[in-house]
């Protein structure tokens, strides 16, 4: 007996797959951005700032300076660049943005190390940038503790054993990576979708479509199902180099990241195809998937700025972004090794957004067919 439903969806995954086999621009966005995204934004964001650029003045001219300076530099975190005699000088350097911050060292700093009096170093530090002086001041404070039990004998009576589980040597790129698979299945779905759809719309080829027998809800899913393999073909394209370039752990279950992954691919491709519905040419659907896709999935949904630090309504807002929970999920699976209950909430909140773009998609598509 003939599934007829089912072999029109076949028949429409394989007229897109053709379509997507001449379309080297289709190809080149599934290939080639997954690789540029995943080995640029992995090895150039880094979150961990060494080697700051900073200037000093020796108003001591001792034997203590000298070294004070030089376990400075020596930290790793500061790098000496020049010595300036006067405080216009530091601000100059500042303003020009050759130096980050500018050490003082007063000139009773060596008497003050012999009588154990405690010493006032002069920090200078460029507020313009306070992402770096947040930092700054933070390795200043660590750096303060170790020089007062070396110079001053300040002891404490316990000791911090400083532990951190998930990722030992807190590497920026363990990080970034795993969210980085929600932005480029979202950039890759979305964008994909959105513009050869519309193209169709433009061209005229959706409205002979259209005067088949074939049913809305086919139509979209026979769209989604080539898509949905070129999301995972990127997905595994992403693994790949996360696992031989970055050295990232997986700890958690394959399946289960596979399992949202797609669900997550699911409500993008939904979204890509919602916009090619209201769009209908592909300038537009480029920018409102920019919009609308890209942006937020960039900047709301806690791959780079924590969701918690938002004012109130943005968090709100996060929270009908699949890409927040896909970040969630993944960087959990990844790194902590959780299973599916350590993950059902995030999941369910995926689920639900992804049937109700589903819904809105052929919603709208059956919408359209009425008005035309």
């Amino acid at each position: 007996m003939r599934n007829e439903p089912i072999e029109r969806i076949i028949s429409i995954a394989q007229k897109e797959k053709f379509h997507i086999l001449r379309d080297p621009y289709a190809l080149a966005i599934a290939i080639v951005v997954p690789l540029f995204i995943v080995l640029v934004f992995g090895f150039v964001i880094d979150f961990d700032v060494k080697d700051i650029p900073i200037a000093f003045q020796d108003q001591s001219q001792s034997t203590q300076s000298r070294d004070f300076l030089q376990k400075l530099e020596n930290s790793g975190y500061f790098k000496i660049k020049e010595k300036l005699y006067s405080t216009e000088d530091a601000f100059k350097e500042i303003e020009n943005g050759n130096v980050k911050a500018f050490v003082q060292i007063p000139p009773d700093f060596e008497k003050d190390i012999i009588s154990k009096k405690p010493s006032q170093v002069q920090v200078l530090l460029d507020g313009a940038d306070n992402s770096t002086a947040g930092v700054i001041m933070g390795y200043l404070a660590k750096f303060r503790s170790f020089v007062n039990v070396d110079y001053f004998g300040v002891k404490q009576n316990f000791q911090v054993n400083e532990q951190f589980y998930y990722n030992p040597q807190l590497l920026s790129s363990w990080f970034v990576v795993p969210g980085l698979t929600a932005i480029i299945l979202a950039l890759i779905s979305i964008l994909l979708t959105a513009l050869t759809v519309a193209k169709e719309w433009e061209n005229g080829s959706m409205e002979l479509l259209l005067s088949t027998p074939v049913k809305p809800i086919e139509i979209i899913l026979g769209k989604m199902i080539p898509y949905l393999f070129i999301g995972i073909m990127a997905l595994v394209l992403v693994l790949i180099v996360s696992f031989m370039v970055f050295e990232i752990p997986f700890s958690g279950s394959l399946i289960t990241f596979v399992i949202t992954s797609i669900v997550f691919l699911v409500s993008c491709l939904a979204q890509g195809i919602l916009i090619s519905i209201l769009a209908k040419n592909q300038q537009l659907a480029m920018q409102i998937s920019m919009i609308t896709g890209l942006l937020p999935s960039l900047l709301l949904s806690g791959f780079i700025f924590p969701i918690e630090n938002m004012p109130t309504f943005f968090q709100m807002l996060t929270s009908i972004l699949p890409a927040r929970w896909y970040i969630l999920i993944s960087r959990s699976i990844f790194l902590k090794g959780a299973d599916i209950s350590n993950i059902i909430a995030p999941s369910i909140a995926l689920i639900i957004l992804s049937s109700v773009l589903v819904l809105l998609a052929l919603k709208n598509f059956k919408s359209n067919l009425e008005n035309s």
